[in-house]
């Protein structure tokens, strides 16, 4: 079951300068800020209510958040949705006919365990799972 939207992701070609818009003009603040070695980028996350602005620094230019910064340009890369059981709502979209781009979960930020659902099965949109 989802249970909200837990964070939409951006893309920003550098991180300091990402982070003026929504720090210094609209008064959030950075809450959490980590480097996720295994994706080769660096986040940011700001509390908006319940949910999150995770704002995504490509730290290489061949990792999958570069790859989308260089076809596509900085902006919104994905939503993601905080669900009860990982396992479960993969084997529900499996059983669907829904691609995938993780069959099982992972790691991701702040060792939540994630799973992110292909573009081509929600529309265009790069949706990742979180538990």
């Amino acid at each position: 079951m989802i249970k909200k939207i837990h964070h939409v992701a951006l893309v920003v070609p550098e991180m300091e300068e990402g982070k003026k818009f929504w720090t210094e003009i609209l008064g959030l603040m950075v809450g959490r800020e980590e480097h996720v070695a295994d994706q080769e980028v660096d986040v940011a996350f700001m509390p908006v209510g319940e949910s999150d602005i995770e704002l995504l620094n490509p730290l290489s230019d061949v990792s999958g958040v570069a790859k989308f910064l260089q076809k596509r340009g900085p902006g919104i890369h994905h939503v993601c949705l905080e669900v009860d059981d990982i396992e479960a709502m993969l084997a529900h979209l499996k059983k669907a006919g829904v691609p995938l781009i993780d069959e099982e979960p992972r790691i991701g930020a702040g060792g939540h365990r994630v799973a992110f659902i292909h573009p081509k099965g929600t529309g265009g949109v790069l949706v990742e799972l979180l538990e």
